[in-house]
């Protein structure tokens, strides 16, 4: 297909509504699109030169609304990423039992994405789905399920996801006893490790093997462990493996006397976590600016999002503190009394979070939908 110049159109738009336009305030003016084209033309022509099919195709049908964002969006971080700028993204709902792999695992490949926030449901679900890929299920239908049909899928072992199941027997407890015993080893020797460190050892010790139908390349988290980049899991205790971690730490006067006791001084907190997101944050924007992905909304988001003006006014380091360059989320809560979820760019300047100088977008939208068209572009394809 020959698709014609996006640019090429918007200089004629431009062209014949000069004389309108010129009746407008200059900050209106700087509001409409034909009057940024110059900007925008100079990222379209990074899509351009890589002469990629899929690019090119949303070059030409991406044009409005939230297809348009996500363009837009796709092309900032590409400009970003090409001057050297690095990338945080985090990933919230089920996107890991959604392969969201798929796609992030690959960028993470190609050095697109320096580190990663996850709530700990979708960090353990990267691996359930390396381990066991073909004993998912899919129900397109979900909708329809009556409550008699959902107890049977519990009956069975299936936990639903939407319109995905997890198989907790060819998951779940196929690593629990490898967690167990990295958790009572350290507890035996007085250490404490990151949640995520526990994980990665499931890889280096090669405690685990990918499903035969599997392809391990489409595992984020095994990705992230072959680059080493951070991982970071606020809230781990919200997760399947949090929950059997905390039973473990229990000593209340529901603990059964012959049930095994795990300190829970041997894992890692939040704190921790976010003590990382200082020190992380202060040396890698130290020489380049650090741009923000948001996938979904919640704690994964809200967590790291927070270690810039927690850095400015908490720890006192006006003035040392790199401003996040650029803040892009898809999701599809909209912006109404209580959802905090559905929070504009333009609130987050209010507590800090980004400058007035700050890139930002949202998208609201299916992230299964819009993140593909992103990554597509960020990997030329």
């Amino acid at each position: 297909m020959n698709y014609y110049n996006r640019n090429s159109r918007k200089e004629g738009v431009l062209k014949m509504a000069n004389k309108k336009f010129s009746k407008l305030s200059p900050g209106l003016r700087k509001l409409i699109e034909p009057d940024n084209r110059k900007s925008v033309g100079t990222l379209s022509e990074n899509v351009k030169k890589a002469s990629a099919p899929v690019s090119k195709f949303a070059e030409k049908t991406l044009n409005h609304l939230n297809g348009g964002a996500s363009y837009q969006s796709a092309l900032w971080l590409k400009n970003h990423l090409k001057n050297g700028g690095k990338l945080v993204v985090t990933v919230a709902g089920a996107l890991s039992s959604f392969e969201v792999g798929v796609m992030l695992a690959e960028l993470i490949r190609k050095n697109k994405v320096h580190l990663v926030s996850a709530t700990g449901a979708n960090h353990e679900e990267s691996y359930y789905r390396y381990v066991a890929h073909s004993h998912y299920a899919n129900i397109p239908r979900y909708t329809e399920l009556t409550p008699e049909q959902e107890a049977e899928l519990r009956d069975a072992g299936l936990r639903r996801i939407t319109d995905t199941f997890l198989p907790e027997d060819e998951s779940v407890r196929i690593m629990e006893p490898h967690l167990l015993k990295m958790w009572k080893e350290a507890q035996k020797k007085g250490e404490k490790y990151f949640p995520h460190e526990y994980f990665r050892r499931l890889f280096k010790e090669k405690l685990i093997k990918h499903d035969p139908q599997a392809n391990p390349q489409d595992c984020w988290a095994y990705a992230a462990f072959e680059k080493n980049i951070p991982i970071v899991i606020p809230g781990f205790e919200d997760s399947t493996m949090g929950n059997i971690f905390s039973s473990y730490t229990y000593s209340g006067i529901h603990k059964k006397k012959d049930d095994t006791f795990v300190d829970a001084n041997v894992m890692k907190t939040g704190l921790d976590y976010f003590h990382l997101m200082y020190d992380w944050y202060m040396k890698e924007s130290k020489n380049v600016p650090i741009a923000f992905l948001q996938l979904g909304g919640g704690i994964s988001a809200d967590f790291p999002i927070c270690v810039v003006p927690s850095l400015k006014h908490d720890l006192r380091l006006h003035g040392k503190v790199r401003d996040w360059a650029g803040f892009i989320e898809i999701g599809s809560s909209p912006m109404s009394y209580g959802s905090y979820s559905g929070a504009g760019g333009k609130e987050k300047i209010t507590w800090d979070k980004l400058s007035t100088k700050s890139y930002y977008q949202i998208i609201q939208s299916d992230v299964t939908v819009v993140f593909p068209w992103i990554a597509a572009i960020l990997l030329d394809l």
